[in-house]
C-alpha cells in the first residue's frame, strides 16, 4: 500500500451513464424518434458551445440552484445502472475508458503469436487468468492455502508481528501499512513510513455508532465473515466472525479520524528505531522490518504515533489465536475477488451491495479490465495514448496550464490580505509547479514480472512483490520525478505536495472537461477549473504547508497565516450548513482542502479565461455570453447521481464534498457569478458580500 500526499479532483467521487426510460407503453412508437432527434441536436450544440442543453432543468432558477438548473433534467431522466452506485460526468468517461481498454486487451489477447515474457503476453494472460472462472472454481481456496497454513502455524506474538511485514509484501491485509515515499521535510530523499490500517469497514465510526443503520451493518458484517469462512471451509465460522469484529473494534479505537489524518504537520513524526521500540515495546520491530527488507533503516516516519502505541497494547492483550483468526480473515477478504465465484459473489454482496447499494455485480470483463489496469496499467497506457490522445490536445492543455499559472500569479499579486514577503514565497512555489499532461515520459518496466494464464492469485502476488522490490530501490536512489501515480487511462487528476507537481492523465482530457471542438469558455470552465483545482491544492490548508521544493516548512508570516486560517474557517462553516440528507450534513473540516481547491480552481480559471480574450468581448454562441458558457461549463462537469448508501459512505470518508455542493459552494462565493446571473439577496444561492470567502 502506498500513501501519498496527493489531492485529486475526484479521488472517489463521481461518474455516469444516461439510461433510457424502458417502461413506456409499446404503442408510443414516436417517443424514441423524438429522443434521437433531441440527442442529435445536443451533439450539434456540444460541437459549437460545448454545452449539453438537453440536461438543463429550466424550472429551476439559476440564481437559486445553478447545479440543478444546468443538470436537473439529466438527473430526473437518468437511472443509475444496476451494476453501479453512481452515474454522471466522471462516470461516463470511466465507462468509456473501460470500453477503450477492453478493446486494447481483447485485440492483444486475440493474437496467436505472443512472445513469452513480452508485455503483450502478460496483458493477454493476466486478462485470461481473471476471466477463466472454470479454473478458479476448481481451485477454490487452494491459491491462498499455503499462506493460511503459515498463519495457523505462527507460534508467538513476535512471529505474528514479523508476519505483518510478510503479508504486506504479498498484498494481504495487516493492522498497519508500510510504504516508501518522499520525506516531507527533506524532499530530496525517500523515507520509510507507517500508516494506520487494518479495518474492513469504511471508517472507525462504523464500529461505534449506535444508530440503527450502523448496528445493522455490523450485524451484516459478522454474517458476511461467517459465510466467507463457511465457503472457505473454516471451522467455527460464527464464533470466529465475532472475534474478527471484536478485534477490529479494538483496532478502530486507536485510529485517528479522517479530519486528524489530513493534518500534514501532525502526521510528520520521524522516530529512530530506539524511539519506536520505546513507544511500542511489545512489537517485534526487528522481525517486521526484516520481513520488509528494511532492517538497516535508522529511522521511520510514523503518521499516527498514538495509533501504533495503542496497537502495541492490543497486540499484547489479545490472544494469539484471535490474531491468527484476524490475519486469516484479512488474507481471505483481500483476495476474495480473485478466488472462486462463490467467494467472489459473497464479497460483492457485503462490500458493494450492503455497504453501497449496488444491485448487481459488474460484468466480469469490467473487473478484468480493472485487474489489468491495476497490475499492468502503463503497458495498456502506451497503446491507449496512441489511440485516444492527440499531440494537439497536449499542446492545447499546455497552453491552458500556463495561462492558469499566469492568472494565479496575478491573483497572488492582487491579494489584499497577504504580505509582500509571503507573496514572494507563494509565487516562487507557483513558478516551480511541475505540470504533467497525458502520459509519462518514461514508462514503467514490467520485464521482471511473470504472468501466467492459469495463476490469477500468483500473478497478483508476484506483482505486489515486484512493486515492493522497486519501492525498496528508491531508498538508495534519487527522487523519481518521472514517476506517475495514475495511468493515462485514469479519469482523474492530482497534486503531489512533496514533488510540487500537478498531473492530468489523458483520459480526463475529454468532454465535458476538455472539448477540442468547443470554444474556450467552456474549456476554461471545465478542464481549466480542474487545472486550477490541482494548483489550488498547492495552496490549500495542507498544501500551503509545503514550499516550492516540496518541503514541509513554514514559509508564512504569522499574520498571513491567521488571515488564511480565518478564511478556511469561514469555508468550513459554509459547507457544514449543506444538508446531504435531513439527518446528514457535509463535513466542512474533512472537505476543506478540496473545497479550497474547487473555489480556487474556478476563480483562477475565470481570471485566465478573461485574460485569454486579450481585452476583446467573447462571442455569443447558442445565445449565451462567454461568461454564461464558462459557468455552465463548470457546473456540468459535476453532473452526478449517487445511491443513498454510497453517498452516506462518501460523506463519512471522502475528503470531497458531494458534487451538488462542489458546484454551488464555489460559485456562491464568486462576485463574477453574481454579476453574470444578477443574483439578489432574495435568491437561494446568495451570500452577503462580507460573508463570501475569497482566498486566492
Amino acid at each position: 500500500m502506498r500513501k501519498l500526499v496527493i489531492g485529486g479532483i475526484c479521488a472517489s467521487m463521481i461518474a455516469g451513464l444516461s439510461a433510457c426510460n424502458d417502461d413506456k407503453p409499446a404503442t408510443q412508437t414516436a417517443a424514441p424518434k423524438a429522443e434521437k432527434t433531441a440527442t442529435a441536436a445536443a451533439v450539434t450544440q456540444a460541437l459549437t458551445s460545448g454545452i449539453d442543453f438537453a440536461n438543463f432543468d429550466k424550472s429551476v432558477r439559476p440564481q437559486d440552484d445553478f447545479y440543478l438548473y444546468v443538470n436537473g433534467g439529466w438527473i430526473k431522466n437518468t437511472e443509475i445502472p444496476s451494476d453501479r452506485t453512481s452515474a454522471g460526468a466522471f462516470y461516463d468517461l470511466r465507462e468509456k475508458s473501460k470500453d477503450d481498454v477492453k478493446a486494447i486487451i481483447e485485440e492483444v489477447a486475440a493474437s496467436k503469436d505472443l512472445t513469452e515474457g513480452s508485455d503483450e503476453q502478460k496483458v493477454a494472460d493476466l486478462y485470461r487468468s481473471f476471466m477463466d472462472t472454470e479454473t478458479l472454481d476448481k481451485l477454490g481456496i487452494q491459491p491462498i492455502q499455503a499462506e493460511l497454513d503459515k498463519i495457523a502455524k505462527l507460534d508467538s506474538k513476535a512471529a505474528l508481528v514479523a508476519y505483518f511485514g510478510e503479508s504486506q509484501v504479498l498484498g494481504g491485509g495487516t493492522p498497519m501499512a508500510f510504504y516508501i515515499g518522499v520525506d516531507a521535510k527533506e524532499s530530496s530523499r525517500y523515507a520509510t513510513h507507517i500508516w494506520q490500517y487494518g479495518l474492513s469497514l469504511p471508517d472507525k465510526d462504523y464500529y461505534f455508532n449506535d444508530a440503527e443503520r450502523f448496528v445493522n451493518i455490523r450485524q451484516a458484517f459478522v454474517a458476511h465473515i461467517a459465510k466467507m469462512y463457511q465457503l472457505a471451509g473454516f471451522a467455527n465460522p460464527e464464533a470466529s466472525a465475532e472475534q474478527v469484529l471484536a478485534l477490529e473494534t479494538e483496532i478502530a479505537k486507536n485510529h485517528w479520524d479522517k479530519v486528524e489524518t489530513r493534518n500534514s504537520t501532525k502526521r510528520y513524526n520521524k522516530l529512530t528505531l530506539a524511539e519506536l521500540a520505546e513507544l511500542s515495546p511489545n512489537m517485534n520491530w526487528d522481525g517486521y522490518f526484516t520481513a520488509l527488507g528494511v532492517a538497516d533503516q535508522s529511522d521511520i516516519i510514523i503518521n499516527q504515533p498514538s495509533y501504533i502505541q495503542g496497537l502495541d497494547k492490543v497486540v499484547a492483550e489479545t490472544k494469539l489465536d484471535v490474531w491468527k483468526n484476524y490475519m486469516q480473515w484479512q488474507l481471505l477478504t483481500h483476495f476474495a475477488g480473485q478466488l472462486s465465484q462463490p467467494l467472489d459473489k459473497e464479497n460483492f454482496e457485503f462490500f458493494s451491495k450492503t455497504l453501497n447499494g449496488q444491485a448487481e455485480q459488474q460484468p466480469r470483463w469490467k473487473r478484468g479490465v480493472a485487474t489489468v489496469n491495476g497490475l499492468l496499467g502503463e503497458v495498456v497506457g502506451k497503446v491507449y495514448v496512441k489511440r485516444h490522445f492527440t499531440p494537439e490536445a497536449k499542446t492545447r492543455m499546455q497552453t491552458l496550464v500556463e495561462n492558469l499559472r499566469g492568472a494565479y500569479g496575478d491573483s497572488i499579486d492582487n491579494l489584499d490580505w497577504m504580505s509582500d514577503n509571503t507573496k514572494v514565497a507563494a509565487k516562487e512555489k507557483l513558478a516551480k509547479f511541475d505540470p504533467k499532461i497525458g502520459y509519462p515520459e518514461r514508462w514503467e518496466d514490467y520485464s521482471k514480472l511473470t504472468i501466467t494464464a492459469d495463476d490469477l492469485i500468483g500473478n497478483g502476488i508476484r506483482a505486489s512483490q515486484l512493486q515492493h522490490e522497486k519501492s525498496l530501490e528508491k531508498l538508495s536512489g534519487p527522487i523519481r520525478k518521472w514517476e506517475w501515480h495514475m495511468t493515462p487511462q485514469t479519469v482523474n487528476a492530482y497534486y503531489n505536495a512533496t514533488m510540487n507537481e500537478i498531473v492530468f492523465p489523458a483520459a480526463i482530457l475529454q468532454p465535458p472537461f476538455f472539448n477540442m471542438q468547443a470554444d474556450d469558455a467552456v474549456n476554461y470552465g471545465g478542464i481549466g477549473a480542474v487545472i486550477g483545482h490541482e494548483m489550488g491544492h498547492g495552496f490549500d490548508d495542507q498544501g500551503a504547508k509545503y514550499d516550492g521544493e516540496g518541503n514541509l516548512r513554514d514559509w508564512w508570516t504569522e499574520q498571513d497565516l491567521k488571515e488564511f486560517a480565518a478564511r478556511g474557517k469561514a469555508l468550513v462553516s459554509q459547507y457544514n450548513d449543506y444538508a446531504v440528507f435531513d439527518d446528514l450534513h457535509v463535513n466542512g473540516e474533512l472537505t476543506l482542502g478540496e473545497n479550497i481547491g474547487d473555489l480556487s480552481g474556478v476563480t483562477i480559471a475565470y481570471k485566465a479565461y478573461k485574460k485569454s480574450l486579450n481585452g476583446k468581448e467573447a462571442p455569443v454562441i447558442d445565445g449565451l455570453s462567454g461568461d454564461e458558457r464558462f459557468f455552465i461549463g463548470f457546473s456540468q462537469i459535476w453532473r452526478a447521481k449517487i445511491k443513498e448508501e454510497a453517498m452516506r459512505n462518501r460523506v463519512a470518508t471522502d475528503p470531497h464534498s458531494p458534487a451538488h455542493f462542489r458546484a454551488v459552494g464555489a460559485l456562491s462565493n464568486m462576485p463574477e457569478f453574481y454579476n453574470t446571473f444578477e443574483l439578489k439577496p432574495t435568491d437561494k444561492m446568495y451570500i452577503a458580500p462580507e460573508k463570501r470567502v475569497k482566498i486566492w
